[in-house]
């Protein structure tokens, strides 16, 4: 008879308590505490635990750090190349990948294609959300077969490891964590004790039979994967998949690679027929413009190794309500706030007086300071009214003073702009120190202060 223990886990941290406490001590959250029944009971014979063969299963020795190989292991190739980017080459034999995102963002079916094209691969798709007549209907949409892609429904780690043994494949996907249960826990699925002793066995299956792990996870309302913290701290790699589930694109972020990038990204457009790559994200990030509109500017920026061309897009109006409103969307908003009294201080504008909506296009969220100079040049042909080149691209960081700061990878930046057919770039003159300019196919404009930018443009 096994041994029944009950504690208070907190459904937000995972922080357990032998009591119940209106607070919790961790995260400060109130009314998370919830109480769950732990079985401590031994590990039956034939377990995944035990070899193949009815023995336990071979402990490791330690070995001295000269003595270990170095040869760095293969990774697995996938169709998807902008998965592989935030991979940071490939999927690793052994790692654990989580991936998350808010319902109905494509989860599922970017797993689901990812499987079906491994086709020199065995791949075990376990779904615990779905039937498997509703996963033969999404799978018949998606233009990829793959005879070696097995679908399995069940929520029982027990029955399958039972099944991975059978079957013996090479890449496991999990969909999803929150629907597992282990017989070892006497709580329901999704609790905090089930998520970490289910997500434990998946990563012990993992480093012992080289075999990469993709699991799918839920997120909670203010956007972090829901369940314990600890979950994101077993696994390798955690991948988030973001965008408007009423528009048709997807952006899949890194936020934690022990193989590779930990900022890299990838872009989707959702299509009927699955998930389409956007191997050229600048086609999405700067929209198509016939006429010159005021309050446009083109930013040169990078995220993770890639370099991008953004829109950032601008509304100065005059504040008729009281306090004058500063609104930021895929921008830091304190930031703004900066700016908007440099170019106050610096360049004369008197914005005191004005509402500022300030929007960066293709619902990105950008944290590259590179993408100072176009904000404030967005905002003042804005609130001049006067047009900026569309032919024009900026990139520079901003400082208190006016002065224009070099960035890092300026050629990466500048070779992009030329590629998509810039005519002109500006930059600070700090950037021009170990480049030639007569390399590029693009003119560049080196300035140190934003007044010389504002007379290069608006005269």
């Amino acid at each position: 008879m096994a041994k029944l223990k009950s504690a208070y886990f907190c459904q937000n941290c995972g922080y357990n308590s032998p009591k119940w406490l209106g607070r919790c001590p961790s995260c400060s959250e109130w009314n998370t505490l919830v109480e769950e029944v732990i079985a401590k009971d031994e590990p039956e014979k034939g377990n995944w635990r035990f070899s193949t063969s009815g023995g336990p299963r071979p402990t490791s020795k330690p070995k001295l750090i000269s003595e270990i190989d170095k040869t760095e292991k293969y990774r697995i190739i996938t169709e998807d190349h902008e998965l592989n980017r935030v991979l940071g080459g490939g999927l690793v034999p052994g790692s654990l990948t989580l991936i998350g995102g808010e319902p109905g963002i494509g989860k599922s079916t970017l797993m689901l294609q990812i499987a079906l094209s491994l086709k020199d691969y065995i791949v075990l798709y376990v779904s615990g959300e779905e039937s498997e007549q509703q996963i033969k209907m999404r799978a018949e949409r998606i233009p990829f077969e793959n005879p070696r892609c097995y679908v399995l429904t069940e929520t029982a780690t027990d029955q399958i490891f039972k099944q991975i043994e059978l079957i013996e494949p090479d890449i496991v996907v999990i969909d999803s964590i929150q629907t597992l249960v282990s017989p070892l826990i006497e709580s329901g699925a999704g609790s905090v004790s089930q998520v970490k002793e289910c997500a434990a066995e998946i990563m012990r299956f993992a480093k012992e039979s080289d075999v990469p792990v993709v699991m799918i996870g839920h997120i909670t309302k203010d956007g972090s994967l829901a369940g314990p913290k600890v979950l994101e701290h077993m696994v390798d790699t955690v991948l988030q998949f973001e965008g408007d589930q009423f528009m048709t694109y997807r952006i899949l972020r890194t936020t934690k690679n022990r193989f590779g990038n930990a900022s890299e990204l990838g872009i989707y457009e959702m299509l009927s027929n699955g998930l389409r790559q956007v191997s050229n994200p600048s086609e999405i990030l700067i929209s198509e413009r016939n006429v010159h509109l005021s309050g446009i500017a083109i930013a040169a920026m990078i995220e993770g190794n890639r370099p991008l061309q953004i829109e950032i897009q601008s509304l100065v109006s005059t504040a008729n309500y009281g306090t004058p409103q500063r609104s930021s969307n895929g921008f830091d908003p304190r930031r703004l706030q900066m700016l908007l009294a440099v170019l106050e201080k610096r360049g004369g504008f008197r914005l005191g007086t004005q509402d500022v909506f300030l929007n960066v296009a293709g619902g990105l969220k950008v944290e590259d300071p590179a993408i100072d100079l176009a904000v404030c040049v967005s905002v003042a042909s804005s609130y001049e009214d006067l047009p900026v080149n569309k032919a024009y691209c900026f990139c520079a960081e901003c400082g208190l003073g006016g002065e224009i700061r070099a960035v890092n990878r300026i050629e990466a930046r500048i070779s992009e702009a030329a590629k998509l057919g810039f005519e002109k770039i500006f930059i600070a003159k700090n950037n021009l120190k170990g480049i030639n300019p007569k390399d590029f196919k693009i003119e560049i404009v080196a300035l140190n202060k934003l007044e010389e930018v504002f007379s290069e443009l608006f005269g």
